[in-house]
């Protein structure tokens, strides 16, 4: 072995490595592995803060036709809702929305909010991430859409599912989730809001990590280059976390995207859940995905 050799008289002369060379070299190793280790944890504990996303036993009691789906990994289970659409049978089936929630959130808080898809007649599935909620194991981009797929292919086996018209709805870290998801399944609409390009240009922008170093890359931005259906991005103008920047580079790499920007910052945009789907509807009636009444 050969450390970088000086040069003398001008010539390159090669050096032989000694102990305290060797040595040395060893130390840097291992401080350059351990500040890598810090640096890996670090971002997983930072864009997963699954601590954060606590549920209680059971939280689903009085959501309108909520079934528990379940999903078996290594070391437990992770957990799914599927909320039937209103008057949707084996004879009647209908669309479905694939709903992925934000950092910090669970499945639990978001019935409400999309009971208005299932009075569209829009079934809903709401899967949880690892060790968020009552899943268990740890959360990564990998797993996480592992686990979604496999919901995915759980739930257009069912009768009363219109596997054609599977829609994906994805807020904030969500959004990186539906992005992941995107061209593994087929999709008939996409909605984001309130997210990023990527996990990546996000980390480099805000803090200036190197995009390299980042492990769950989330790479919205150029799956929606591929991605040929219809495609809605939502996005606050007093974003801090997520600057509208990305919404509007989002749209822009969608070949069939749209942006609508609303006033307010991340967790609270639309204003309001009207507004919210004052554009969904038209959007999705557009797509052919939701005939309006």
């Amino acid at each position: 072995m050969f450390v970088i050799p000086p040069i003398e008289r001008g010539i390159l002369r090669a050096v032989p490595l000694t102990t305290s060379h060797k040595r040395w070299l060893l130390v840097g190793g291992i401080v350059l592995a351990t500040l890598a280790g810090i640096v890996f944890g670090l971002q997983r504990m930072l864009l997963f803060p699954s601590s954060m996303a606590r549920a209680s036993a059971d939280a689903g009691e009085g959501v309108v036709g909520r079934q528990q789906l379940w999903l078996q990994i290594r070391g437990g289970r992770v957990e799914a809702w599927f909320l039937p659409g209103d008057g949707v049978d084996a004879d009647h089936p209908g669309p479905v929305v694939v709903f992925a929630h934000g950092n910090a959130e669970t499945i639990d808080q978001w019935p409400p909010t999309l009971r208005h898809y299932q009075e569209r007649g829009i079934s809903v599935l709401l899967p949880e991430y690892r060790g968020y909620g009552r899943s268990k194991g740890s959360p990564s981009e990998s797993a996480i859409v592992d686990d979604v797929l496999a919901f995915y292919d759980l739930i257009v086996e069912r009768p009363d599912v219109d596997a054609q018209r599977v829609i994906l709805h994805g807020r904030s870290l969500g959004g990186g989730v539906v992005g992941s998801v995107l061209g593994k399944r087929p999709a008939a609409a996409v909605i984001l809001q309130s997210t990023f390009t990527s996990v990546a240009d996000l980390a480099n922008e805000k803090w200036w990590v190197p995009r390299f170093v980042i492990l769950d890359p989330f790479d919205t931005r150029t799956a929606l280059g591929k991605y040929e259906g219809p495609v809605l991005v939502v996005h606050g103008r007093d974003d801090e976390l997520i600057p509208p920047a990305h919404a509007e580079a989002l749209a822009e790499a969608a070949p069939n995207g749209s942006l609508v920007m609303f006033d307010g910052g991340h967790n609270n945009t639309p204003p309001s859940v009207d507004e919210l789907w004052a554009v969904v509807d038209p959007f999705l009636a557009e797509a052919g995905v939701l005939a309006l009444k």
